[in-house]
């Protein structure tokens, strides 16, 4: 496989399919394993390409990284300051790709709407990425309405780093 340049651009609606299969990939090793059975139903129906999609038409903004021309990760904004999909596939992980993804979302949502504060709920096996990069714990681990098992998190961006963006 080519490894190339790491390149991101945002998300059209012709990438769902792609977004999905590496969502539910990844969803699938790292997630399932920790979440109650329905609930990780639930959270895969949320992944497929025709939810994406519409997601995506509806003005989710979604940012994506390849290396040549394999989609290696996602990043998918709600409202410019909630994160609500952020995967990176198995493969390419330990390579920096969450750290250059997560800071071209921020980025943007910053530029777009000036936000500094931004909220997550992070499942059991993604806390310590989300602590890498400053997030930081509001609470327990609890049920979503949707009984995914995750921990809420929030990340404030200091005055210094949102002036130089």
């Amino acid at each position: 496989m080519s490894q190339g340049v790491l390149r991101m651009r945002l998300a059209r609606a012709d990438d769902a399919r792609a977004i999905g299969v590496l969502s539910r990939r990844v969803v699938r090793q790292w997630v399932l394993p920790d979440q109650p059975r329905k609930a990780g139903r639930e959270l895969l129906m949320r992944l497929t390409a025709k939810a994406i999609r519409q997601k995506i038409i509806e003005g989710q903004r979604s940012h994506l990284a390849f290396l040549g021309e394999v989609l290696v990760g996602v990043a998918s904004m709600r409202d410019d300051h909630h994160l609500v999909h952020f995967f990176v596939s198995t493969r390419y992980q330990g390579r920096g790709i969450a750290k250059r993804l997560w800071q071209r979302a921020w980025r943007d949502a910053m530029h777009r709407a000036g936000t500094c504060r931004f909220t997550l709920n992070s499942t059991r096996c993604a806390v310590p990425v989300y602590l890498r990069l400053g997030f930081r714990a509001d609470g327990p681990e609890r049920p979503s309405p949707n009984g995914v098992l995750s921990t809420p998190m929030t990340l404030r961006l200091p005055a210094k780093v949102v002036k130089r963006a």
